[in-house]
């Protein structure tokens, strides 16, 4: 229908078209439509809004009453280019739907109800917030949000009284190969972390709302909690090296007598002083106490302590390297040589030995330092990558900060290390190096408070980002809803999680009670290295597979760099130490199996989702064009959910449909496809679809059924299934087995025209080349608890590929079915071939490696069972009830020329004496199945063709002097190829 622009303008746009769908109404854009007022919004430099002036806030729309009493602010008329001709073009497009049109919300994975527009008469001002940061939201840069909390987790304890230590036991070349063996991990880690974090909007979490948005929400909480729980120890880590530092500095702050430790071996004849363990503790806590009272102030509040921190660190760096510089030999102790190409020379080997539990060599200690336990003892010094990624929810620009302050932090770092092993190892004795721990305190220039006090100032620093990164974490898996459990850690968008944080303190106070650092080290580590090689499996998934999604700004990454990182991280863990890994993803895989069971659904797009489609499409090309070799047929059941009679409507299938689709599988492996069709016109039914379509996949799951669901809409049932048979599936991934239920009701007067409808799909069927399997008595059909007794008996009357022996084989691997027994009946011809058949018969089946019981009938007893029964009258009864309706049936369809028309047009003309053949023949098949099989669980007769050139209604007949008084029944028909083979 064409229309002008009078007709659009005039009051046609006033004027609401009723839809045939859900009884919705058309309605035209209006002037104060919400989407209106979103695109007025619009930057003014934008192409779209080049004319419009900065504060216009409305679009006019010709044609109705509030537009036309607007004032056109631009001063274009209404009629011109920028006016009613362009509103237009946004109506006919159907720009009332788009109410959402930049739809920013459903981009960050938000659920939103969908706006609606206000209805006449309604207020029509709706305030739209695009997740913009408001005034009082205080967000941090690069520099404070990521750098310098890397900077402090990464720069820590391990640095200012380990680090000589190291240089002295591994020697300079084993600590260069361990600080870029330990740093590269990180590194590569880094890369991953910022190709992720770059590929779209990130929220709070971290590291675990990368891995869970990557892996999957199972793999992300997991890991996500172990990672907490990392973060956590490691505050009290941190707390307890500042603690330790600070005794030591100031030992008459001690409460309780110290630990006093020998030196043997060496030649420093002083002996080592170590705080108690119990001023360890109490110190400890108390100032676990203070941090947390520091972390509940805030971001604002973290942001003005930091630099407190930060400022003195790096000034007592600046003085341990202008002490390095300024030292002499023996001076400022005795030990110092600095430095010296003598010492440098000295120190390049290695010196594993033993140590006492101090660190300090003593051959009768009972600690044994070597390569790999040096590596758990330093990785704790590079690690803290994640720091700034634990505060995304804080930063301004995540895809930008999060990439360049990680790795800038984690280089900083490294080249720190690799400069300070050389200057280290150039500087001082062995023997000084393995016993002064606080060496960096011992040559700081002037004087070493200076250094306590960095050290001090540094560990506490970290040990603030860990309790401030820690509860974030917590709180945003708790905000996912994914495990009921951590519902108390839930907060609302901007507020603290005080929960959290209190949690976090009182794990940090327990580990502290501890009191000892080298026991908690290796926990720490553990769990930070699995939380380092989820980062690196994510990418190197999504690198790998390569979704159209995958589109990270960050674009120096590859999927070997992630999986160079992923291995890395997996044999520091085995080095470090195999025990503490198996517990460590023990651990992790405990979480995995209670968020499998206890979790919450929760669909992310993950990364194994694109790889599950990977992998369907590469198999699926794997398969070919070719038809599947029998050894690798698998039974593909196309299920009719209710094809005849009617079903409650909250019932989308019969439910002994489900339970017989699962018989036909073994173990329950393979799928099953559930297609229902609706008639009527696709336009108006599409939604209904959709809807029956979802009630049909949530029935499946239910009824834990392997398969999908199909809502087809089609005119009539017939056209319905001939699109299905043709279309459904893809290459050999096809359904091979039509399943669908007899049509006992057939005979009612509403119902005339199931018979033509049921001989079209089995018609169907034989030239598609598809199996059909008619289930009679599917009332009565066991579910998986019903144990069935008896035989399951087959009466192989066509060859069919060898289809109705496999189905036997499928019911048996049941448990209802598995103590039924399978008999074989064969019809031979004559008395004579009854024994050579049955050998042959028994011989074919012991080479299909099936266990069944051989039964012969010949021709010439069936058809005595018909002559000299008991029961001839019965069947004669039978015989006569159907030629009486087959009569009436004629009589009513016969027209004046005598001719009977058939479903499809075609005028045919019947065939008495065939007809007559047709019903003996289902009659003395049905009484040899009552003879033989009426206490069989479950009958299987191969399904005989319609005949051609008769009506419909024949054939319905016909079928039912085949399944009476048979209460189960499977009806099976095969198609041109074998399904099972004697070969290996």
């Amino acid at each position: 229908m064409k229309m002008d622009d009078g007709d659009i303008e005039g009051g046609g746009l006033e004027d609401e078209f009723p839809t045939k769908q859900s009884g919705r109404k058309y309605r035209p854009v209006v002037a104060h439509d919400p989407a209106v007022l979103e695109m007025s919004s619009i930057p003014p430099g934008s192409s779209s809004s080049s004319n419009h002036q900065p504060g216009l806030k409305k679009i006019t729309v010709g044609g109705s009453a509030q537009a036309k009493t607007n004032t056109n602010t631009d001063g274009v008329n209404d009629n011109g280019e920028n006016g009613s001709e362009r509103e237009h073009k946004l109506e006919l497009f159907g720009f009332d739907s788009l109410v959402n049109i930049l739809g920013l919300k459903s981009m960050t994975g938000e659920q939103v109800a969908a706006p609606s527009s206000p209805r006449d008469g309604e207020d029509g001002s709706i305030t739209f917030d695009r997740d913009r940061p408001r005034p009082n939201d205080f967000k941090l840069g690069t520099m404070m949000g990521v750098f310098i909390p890397c900077l402090q987790n990464i720069l820590g304890i391990i640095y200012y009284i380990r680090f000589s230590w190291i240089v002295g036991m591994a020697g300079i070349g084993e600590s260069l190969v361990l600080v870029a063996f330990c740093g590269s991990c990180t590194f590569l880690t880094g890369i991953s972390l910022s190709a992720i974090a770059t590929n779209g909007a990130m929220k709070g979490g971290g590291p675990y709302y990368l891995i869970g948005r990557a892996l999957g929400p199972e793999i992300g909480v997991s890991i996500g909690l172990c990672f907490f729980l990392g973060n956590a120890v490691a505050g009290a880590l941190y707390v307890l090296g500042a603690v330790e530092t600070f005794l030591k500095a100031v030992p008459a702050a001690g409460m309780f007598r110290e630990t006093i430790t020998k030196v043997n071996g060496t030649d420093i004849p002083h002996p080592i002083q170590s705080p108690s363990s119990h001023d360890l503790q109490i110190y400890g806590i108390v100032v676990t106490i203070i941090l947390c009272f520091i972390v509940f102030g805030g971001v604002k509040m973290i942001n003005r302590v930091a630099p407190a921190f930060l400022i003195p660190v790096l000034f007592s760096l600046f003085c341990i390297f202008i002490g390095i510089f300024l030292t002499k030999k023996n001076h400022p102790v005795d030990g110092i040589t600095g430095l010296s190409l003598e010492s440098f020379k000295e120190n390049w080997s290695p010196d594993y030995q033993f140590t006492n539990n101090a660190g300090i060599p003593d051959p009768e200690g009972k600690v044994y330092w070597n390569f790999n336990a040096l590596v758990g003892l330093f990785f704790p010094a590079v690690t803290g990558i994640m720091a700034g990624s634990n505060r995304s929810a804080s930063l301004k620009d995540t895809q930008r900060s999060i990439p360049i302050g990680t790795l800038a932090a984690t280089l900083t770092t490294t080249v720190l290390y690799l400069v300070s092993v050389l200057f280290f190892g150039a500087l001082a004795t062995r023997d000084l190096l393995l016993t002064d721990r606080l060496l960096t305190a011992t040559i700081a220039w002037p004087f070493p408070a200076i250094v306590y006090v960095g050290i001090i100032l540094s560990t506490l620093g970290a040990a603030l980002q860990s309790m401030t990164g820690a509860p974030r974490l917590l709180a945003a898996i708790a905000n996912d809803d994914i495990l009921p459990i951590l519902n108390y850690f839930k907060v609302a968008d901007g507020h603290e999680p005080h929960i959290a944080t209190l949690f976090t303190a009182f794990l940090c106070v327990g580990c502290v009670v501890i009191g000892n650092l080298d026991l908690i080290t290796p926990i720490v580590t553990m769990f930070l290295l699995l939380c380092y090689m989820g980062v690196n499996l994510s990418c190197f998934l999504l690198d790998l597979l390569d979704a159209p999604s995958w589109r990270p700004r960050w674009k120096i990454h590859h999927w070997s760099l992630s999986l160079l990182g992923a291995l890395l991280c997996i044999v520091i863990m085995l080095l470090i130490s195999w025990s503490f890994t198996v517990v460590s993803l023990a651990l992790a895989s405990l979480i995995y199996y209670y968020v499998s069971i206890k979790g919450k659904a929760g669909d992310w797009g993950d990364g194994f989702k694109s790889a599950y489609f990977q992998l369907a499409l590469r198999s699926l090309r794997s398969l070919g064009a070719n038809q599947v070799h029998p050894k690798n047929w698998y039974p593909i059941p196309l299920v009719f959910c209710r094809p005849w009679g009617k079903l409650p409507e909250n019932v989308p299938c019969h439910p002994k449909l489900a339970d017989f689709a699962n018989c036909m599988k073994k173990k329950g492996r393979g799928m099953s496809i559930f297609v229902s069709i609706l008639d009527g016109d696709y336009h108006e039914l599409a939604e209904d679809a959709k809807e029956a379509c979802k009630q049909l996949s949530t029935y499946i799951d239910y009824k834990s059924c392997e398969g999908v669901a199909e809502i087809v809409v089609a005119p009539n049932m017939s056209e319905g299934f001939r699109g299905i048979v043709q279309t459904m599936g893809l290459g050999n991934l096809k359904p091979n087995i039509v399943v669908m239920r007899y049509p006992e009701i057939w005979r009612r007067e509403n119902l005339k025209e199931i018979p033509a409808t049921f001989v079209g799909i089995i018609n169907d069927c034989v030239v598609a080349n598809k199996a059909v399997v008619i289930v009679k008595g599917l009332d009565e059909w066991p579910n998986e608890y019903q144990m069935q007794y008896g035989t399951i008996d087959l009466y192989w009357i066509v060859r069919d590929g060898g289809l109705m022996l496999l189905l036997s084989q499928l019911l048996r691997t049941k448990k209802s079915f598995e103590n039924c027994k399978i008999q074989v009946f064969c019809i031979a011809e004559e008395d004579s071939d009854a024994e050579e058949l049955k050998a042959d018969v028994k011989k074919f089946l012991y080479d299909l490696r099936m266990q069944a019981e051989v039964i012969v009938i010949s021709m010439k007893s069936w058809d005595a069972q018909i002559e000299g029964g008991s029961q001839q009258d019965d069947w004669l009864e039978s015989i006569t009830a159907a030629q009486q309706r087959i009569a009436s049936y004629l009589a009513e369809s016969v027209q004046g020329d005598g001719e009977k028309l058939m479903a499809d047009g075609k005028p045919i003309v019947v065939n008495e004496q065939q007809v007559e053949k047709f019903l003996y023949t289902t009659l003395k098949l049905n009484s040899t199945i009552l003879r033989y099989s009426r206490m069989a669980a479950v009958v299987l007769v191969s399904l005989p063709p319609p005949p051609v050139n008769q009506p419909a209604y024949f054939y319905m007949e016909y079928m039912d002097l085949l399944v009476e008084n048979v209460p189960r029944l499977l009806i099976v028909r095969g198609y041109r190829r074998d399904v099972v083979t004697l070969f290996t």
